[in-house]
């Protein structure tokens, strides 16, 4: 049976408009492709996140490189112990060093009276710059570590200090003065004995100098060397020589 011109119109219309057999299939396929991209950004992004976190935490630690060895191998490492300060190990040698030498002498101290006397001597010396070897060999040389000794010409105590200059220097560092026996108090007599060689040192900016000024006098030392003329070499050689055999007691004692 023969369709009709107008039945033949309708049905190629409708032919054109219809999806064609494949458009299910390939709507399906492309549904799959963005699906699989999707799982795959997420797969990534889940991935990546402990990465950050990661490299985060490895910029937030130390240096490896500045890190001890026992660290890097993954053994536990011993805590290191503070190394002490310089002075305080020093500070311990001179005490030792001052405490033994005191004891050594006849000087009629008892122990708690030689531990004073020790401080004192290294506290001194400290505050004036000065080495406590070197003021325990001007005191071996002076009077051989007695407190009581008194010279020919009148110079007292440990540091055989002259009573005028003891006055002088007591004045000056507000320390009372009671007549030239105060200079047989052993803590007084360092106290200016020590500021005098300091005193001394700081004019002449020469130990060996400061030490033929301390007994000989700076007036007569001054005149000398106005006049060009030499100066004593037999006192400073022996405080130098007490005061190398003292440093060498110091070195062997911390060996």
């Amino acid at each position: 049976m023969r369709k009709s011109r107008k039945q033949t119109m309708r049905s190629q219309f409708h032919d054109r408009n219809a999806a064609p057999p494949s458009a299910g299939i390939l709507a399906l396929a492309l549904a799959g492709f963005f699906l699989s991209t999707f799982m795959i950004v997420l797969a990534l992004e889940s991935t990546e996140a402990p990465v950050r976190v990661a490299q985060e935490s490895v910029h937030s630690l130390p240096s490896v490189a500045a890190a001890p060895s026992t660290i890097r191998s993954g053994r536990k490492a011993a805590a290191a112990k503070p190394a002490p300060p310089a002075s305080t190990s020093t500070q311990t040698e001179n005490d030792t060093m001052v405490l033994n030498q005191l004891r050594q002498r006849h000087n009629g101290l008892s122990d708690r009276q030689i531990a004073e006397l020790a401080r004192v001597i290294v506290e001194e010396a400290t505050r004036h710059r000065l080495e406590p070897a070197l003021v325990m060999a001007v005191i071996h040389v002076e009077s051989s570590g007695r407190p009581q000794a008194v010279s020919p010409v009148g110079a007292r105590g440990l540091m055989q200090i002259m009573p005028p200059t003891g006055k002088e220097l007591a004045d000056r560092n507000g320390i009372p003065w009671e007549g030239p026996d105060t200079l047989l108090d052993p803590i007084v007599n360092v106290k200016l004995g020590v500021a005098y060689l300091r005193k001394l040192t700081d004019r002449y900016q020469d130990v060996s100098t400061a030490l033929a000024a301390y007994n000989w006098g700076p007036g007569r030392i001054d005149r000398r060397l106005r006049a060009g003329k030499s100066l004593p070499k037999i006192y400073p050689e022996r405080v130098m020589q007490a005061y190398s055999i003292t440093k060498h007691e110091v070195s062997v004692g911390r060996s």
